[in-house]
């Protein structure tokens, strides 16, 4: 199970924001596909990741004096780059799911953008892959 390689478990289809997509454009992405986290990019660059904990610590507490229509449009203002976790940790599509958990484990994130040898985003591997490799491997 050690030498399992991330490229083998990653999902290679990444939904992608820039850093000018909308808080609610991101929050609908991540509703719609059922995803956690989206890699930010920029002419094609990672510069950052945005997470639905980002994105649910953005939105205004019950004890606002803001009106709704107020919260709407500021929210619908607010870019992605002003809540994103930039120079995000990144894993190489050749390494091991092992070294993987470990980069996880040490800076305490749940899913790392997948990368090829020109720095270009080709994937995502999250916990939940890591989980379905142990699980698979058990079931074995």
């Amino acid at each position: 199970m050690k030498q399992e390689l991330v490229k083998n478990w990653m999902n290679p289809n990444v939904i992608t924001v820039s850093p000018d997509t909308a808080l609610p454009e991101a929050h609908r992405l991540m509703t719609e596909h059922r995803i956690r986290r989206l890699p930010v990019l920029q002419d094609g660059c990672l510069v950052g990741i945005v997470t639905l904990g980002d994105v649910r610590e953005a939105e205004p507490s019950n004890a606002t004096s803001l009106s709704i229509w107020e919260l709407n449009y500021l929210l619908s203002r607010l870019p992605v780059s002003e809540i994103m976790t930039e120079d995000p940790k990144t894993v190489p599509q050749e390494a091991t799911v092992g070294e993987a958990a470990h980069i996880m484990l040490t800076y305490k994130v749940s899913g790392l953008p997948v990368v090829d040898n020109a720095g270009t985003v080709v994937g995502i591997l999250t916990e939940s892959d890591i989980f379905r490799m142990v699980a698979q491997e058990w079931q074995a």
